[in-house]
């Protein structure tokens, strides 16, 4: 499927995963792989060149987002933006949202984390959490974790009937078609890490005392279940991707390049929408006039 905001890191993803409309494999993909980047010989080097080209388009980014804002505040413009980041334990989403997310204005990006559901939350729909944080006009929401767990873990642990498994991924295509048709755009990205990466990244968390709290048992008993975890993944990314809500799997074997392509998506994104800043409301140069008679 084309997505409608294309861009090379946009074509060059789509093409990474997906094989004439299907998903391929996800165990067969190459997760140190750099679709859209030319990388330099020697990991050292590709580490640089690719740190080197976040911090380079840091105000790129910034810039972007400050456009949209301005436009929905002063001239009403209905478009937002979701970024929705799944992936297993220790794939890069907290590197995402440091690098990428907190270099933009806090002012127009609702960030949520999404944990186990709480027991008010779990006497109503699985979205009804959901829908309480999607993006104002003019605002960026970013979800580490979304109403995609509720699909993930449902279907690894056996905690909902088949056929009512089903009827989520039917009530999610809906729901981001609803959103999409209010004017957001919706990125959706699986950061997938290798079950080596993974067991590496573990490794140095249980061997690190200033990471232990990050450490909990249930990121073995997640990865215990790996396989299981895979084939639930490329089922909903099969079941939910659409070509105004498309999927995009990023090789995040290599921490720069998964906060990279999730930059590079965002900067294609708001720049396919082509802003300038809103014209004045008023007179400035009589603004100007007054402003240097108050001194």
């Amino acid at each position: 499927m084309e997505h409608t905001h294309s861009g090379p890191f946009h074509q060059a993803l789509r093409e990474f995963a997906f094989e004439q409309g299907a998903l391929r494999d996800l165990g067969s993909l190459d997760c140190r792989a750099t679709p859209a980047f030319e990388t330099l010989d020697g990991r050292a080097q590709e580490n640089q060149a690719g740190t080197d080209r976040v911090a380079q388009d840091v105000e790129r980014l910034a810039e972007l987002q400050n456009l949209l804002f301005a436009n929905a505040e002063a001239a009403g413009l209905r478009r937002s933006v979701l970024l929705i980041v799944q992936g297993m334990d220790t794939s890069g989403k907290g590197g995402v949202t440091k690098h990428v997310v907190g270099a933009m204005n806090p002012q127009g990006v609702h960030q949520v984390g999404f944990k186990k559901p709480t027991p008010e939350e779990l006497q109503h729909d699985f979205l009804w959490r959901i829908r309480h944080h999607t993006p104002k006009h003019g605002e960026i929401a970013v979800f580490d974790r979304s109403h995609y767990e509720d699909v993930l873990i449902h279907r690894v642990e056996g905690l909902t009937a088949p056929s009512r498994l089903q009827r989520r991924y039917g009530a999610i295509r809906q729901f981001e078609q609803d959103l999409v048709g209010n004017g957001t755009m919706v990125l959706k990205v699986m950061l997938h890490i290798s079950r080596e990466e993974q067991y590496q990244r573990l490794s140095q968390r249980l061997d690190d005392p200033t990471k232990h709290w990050k450490f909990t048992p249930a990121d073995v008993d997640a990865r215990e279940q790996w396989d299981a975890y895979m084939e639930a993944h490329r089922i909903a990314i099969e079941e939910t991707d659409t070509d105004e809500a498309p999927w995009f799997v990023i090789p995040a074997d290599r921490k720069w390049y998964g906060r990279l392509a999730v930059q590079q998506l965002l900067i294609e994104t708001l720049a396919s929408l082509d802003l300038t800043y809103p014209a004045a409301t008023c007179d400035i140069a009589e603004q100007r006039r007054r402003l240097d008679a108050s001194r």
